[in-house]
């Protein structure tokens, strides 16, 4: 009895979910299989051109992730040990992106990165290259706008991870002699080894499924799953292919999500 009365309060959000969420989801998926075969997903797991897109999006994603956490441990650590002051300051230039759109974030990459944007204008003018980087419309300029996006997510999990650790074990290693990069290497790292495991799953699954940064950035050279998705939906209206490819890419997602929450359990045991 007292499980179906704490169940109740649930139902409203779950019949919202099921109508506005669950159920566009399936139509959609739903495309790929309306001729009543697997032609669709044979043609994008069985294609080289597709297998390429697939490749590189989780190419993408792991080196964004890899950027985010040699960027983001070193911030969200600094945050953790400095004093409230800074700690604040360094709060608002980490959340300030999170409260700016994605797309207005995007477009100001692109006027930093172009040809003839601030970075490259600076760079000539200063003396230090005579002709233009090539830093957008490539793998790069997709690169360091993702990095930018997702940077914050890290930072706030690395963040949580070192607050939580008690300052008497770096206390007790301090007065036993152990110096300051013994103490992050032997204490800090491993003790905080959950929040850069969470913090590397977050940015990598969320770096899967992007979409408007590597489509503008990208210039339509760096094609990315959720890029190809759309460019056959609006494009070339092939509706169940674009189903069949986010099937494949929804699968992938929740793939890397079942590996991480195994090694997530097997953890505590090591």
């Amino acid at each position: 009895m007292s499980r179906s009365t704490g169940f109740r309060p649930a139902v409203p959000a779950l019949i919202l979910l099921s109508v506005f969420f669950l159920f566009p989801v399936a139509r959609f998926l739903g495309f790929s299989v309306e001729t009543g075969t697997l032609q669709w997903y044979a043609d994008a797991l069985g294609k080289e051109l597709y297998l390429r897109v697939l490749w590189d999006t989780f190419v993408i994603a792991a080196l964004v992730t890899l950027f985010c956490l040699v960027l983001g441990y070193p911030l969200g650590f600094l945050i953790a040990t400095t004093t409230p002051l800074w700690a604040t300051v360094g709060f608002v230039f980490v959340l300030l992106p999170l409260w700016t759109s994605v797309l207005v974030r995007t477009y100001a990459w692109m006027v930093l990165l172009g040809r003839n944007g601030v970075l490259n204008r600076l760079l000539i003018d200063g003396g230090v290259i005579t002709e233009p980087l090539p830093l957008l419309h490539n793998f790069t300029g997709v690169l360091i706008g993702m990095v930018h996006v997702l940077l914050p997510y890290m930072v706030l999990l690395i963040y949580g991870a070192v607050r939580r650790l008690d300052p008497a074990i770096v206390q007790a290693a301090q007065g036993l002699g152990a110096s300051t990069w013994r103490i992050f290497w032997r204490i800090y790292v491993p003790l905080t080894m959950n929040g850069i495991f969470a913090g590397c799953v977050i940015v990598f699954v969320l770096a899967l499924g992007f979409f408007i940064t590597p489509a503008l950035l990208g210039g339509g050279r760096v094609i990315m799953i959720a890029v190809l998705i759309e460019q056959q939906v609006r494009e070339t209206l092939n509706w169940p292919f674009a189903a069949a490819m986010s099937a494949v890419l929804l699968t992938a997602t929740l793939a890397v999500y079942a590996i991480a929450q195994r090694f997530a359990r097997e953890e505590p045991a090591s």
